[in-house]
């Protein structure tokens, strides 16, 4: 039986809630993908189950041919939303709530209010956990960029190991660059240490590091 007119734009508006509700959160972490990204897809998903669902009510076809390609196509508009800075990327979670969020579409265009609600409370629950996870657990420890470079004969990898270890600092994803001509090296390496470890002190011993010529901690601020 088809979905009549009234029930569609009600399944509509449910979905419409859900998405702003999910994309509010995002917005309010600075996310690319926020309110109005949020809400259009969840509306979109709805009315493509809907439709779905009254096609194959007149045609007798399967209600959820339609239903599969905004799975597999919601694929290409979360990989939109991550974005990398340096050594770092970000916007993973938003593409995997945009991919969520979708399934709560499709859900709701079927009618089943109950689920996609309850499917959105978990989202911001898990969303509003991260938080927590990542200020006081993931914040605590830091990894951030480290490169120096100097005298290739002066400026040695355990030199700057033991510099670190001295610091409590731990180091990995070591890359080395020679240049031969002028015989000066340069150590790239992730330093990963404590969020309550003052770094001054690593960068004045950086500064009177017999040798060194340049060196930079954490990446350079994105040009816009």
């Amino acid at each position: 039986m088809p979905i009549s007119e009234l029930e569609i734009l009600l399944r509509l508006l449910v979905a419409a809630g859900l998405g702003a509700l999910i994309g509010l959160e995002r917005e309010a972490h600075g996310q690319a993908a926020g309110l109005r990204t949020h809400m259009i897809l969840a509306v979109g998903a709805a009315l493509a189950m809907t439709l779905s669902i009254n096609l194959a009510s007149l045609s007798g076809s399967d209600p959820a041919r339609i239903a599969a390609q905004v799975v597999s196509g919601i694929g290409f508009l979360g990989a939109g939303a991550i974005l990398r800075y340096g050594a770092s990327i970000r916007g993973l979670t938003t593409a995997t709530s945009l991919w969520t969020l979708a399934i709560v579409g499709l859900a709701v265009g079927d009618g089943q209010y109950l689920v996609g609600v309850a499917t959105t409370v978990f989202l911001l629950m898990i969303l509003s956990l991260l938080d927590l996870v990542e200020k006081y657990v993931v914040r605590a420890r830091v990894q951030t960029p480290l490169m120096v470079s100097g005298k290739a004969d002066q400026l040695q990898l355990e030199t700057l190991r033991a510099l670190l270890k001295a610091h409590k600092m731990g180091m990995t994803n070591l890359f080395v660059s020679r240049n031969i001509k002028k015989q000066t090296v340069t150590l790239r390496v992730m330093v990963i240490y404590s969020g309550r470890t003052p770094v001054q002190p690593l960068l004045d011993d950086l500064s009177a590091m017999p040798g060194v010529h340049t060196f930079q901690l954490g990446e350079p601020a994105a040009q816009i």
